[in-house]
């Protein structure tokens, strides 16, 4: 018996057959995952059902993550997705309700997180008052980097108006000491964001936006792996930044 599975759609108050057309698969087929443990649905009926019950893919089928796991350098490497949007928003969301003491958003616009994300303002604010350091690292508007990838992007949402989008937000949650931002440009064709000792890393490709852009879940196994390697990265942008608070007493 799939036991993390029945209990999860226990608490999402969900039954098979309903569990079943949001995953597109008969109730039988649900109604197998449950009932035999070693069976495992394919990756995208994974998925789905990990965001329509709102838990990660290691609860409810962890032999599924387990083979897939590298046992060689390469074994900090959680998940892997061709595109950022086809990772659950669930994924995101239980990395920042498990982070207790470094939360770290570094996306050249971070403008998805406060429209995929409920509450998100709520749950930052919470995070900092308990002790954790949130962190955004921001594309400068000003830019002339910023300029020419709006100009290579060519979309009509631009990344000067993604990123108003998040200064509007942090400026709702600028009376929290705990909740730093600042802006870079070293991050234009790189997001990186981490949640302790666990990354979201997206390599962004030429002429696409974040969403469209290959996306890799990291957890920390190893000194100077690849988890070390891109927290070095982003914490030298960082000391590079320009202080937005400033930025703003300035203007």
């Amino acid at each position: 018996m799939n036991h993390a599975l029945r209990r999860a759609m226990a608490n999402a108050k969900m039954t098979e057959k309903q569990l079943a057309e949001a995953c597109g698969v008969d109730a039988k087929t649900v109604g197998r995952w449950i009932t035999e443990p070693n069976r495992v649905p394919h990756a995208r009926h994974r998925w789905t059902a990990c965001e329509a019950l709102g838990e990660e893919e290691t609860a409810l089928w962890p032999n599924a993550v387990r083979s897939a796991l590298p046992s060689g350098p390469d074994k900090e490497i959680v998940q892997v997705f061709p595109y950022r949007s086809a990772a659950p928003s669930s994924l995101w969301r239980s990395l920042v309700t498990k982070a207790q003491h470094d939360l770290l958003f570094a996306g050249y616009t971070n403008y998805f997180l406060w429209l995929e994300q409920a509450n998100l303002a709520y749950a930052l604010r919470r995070k900092a008052l308990s002790g954790c350091r949130v962190r955004f690292l921001i594309g400068d508007p000003d830019s002339p980097i910023t300029a020419a990838r709006e100009a290579e992007e060519d979309v009509p949402l631009t990344l000067s108006t993604r990123i108003a989008v998040t200064l509007n937000e942090l400026a709702k949650l600028s009376d929290v000491s705990g909740i730093e931002g600042r802006f870079e440009t070293g991050h234009v064709n790189l997001s990186v964001f981490r949640f302790d000792d666990e990354m979201i890393v997206t390599p962004i490709l030429a002429r696409h936006v974040g969403h469209d852009s290959p996306m890799m879940h990291l957890r920390r196994r190893q000194a100077d792996g690849m988890f070390d390697r891109f927290a070095a990265h982003t914490e030298e942008l960082w000391n590079r930044g320009r202080d937005i608070r400033e930025s703003n007493a300035q203007a």
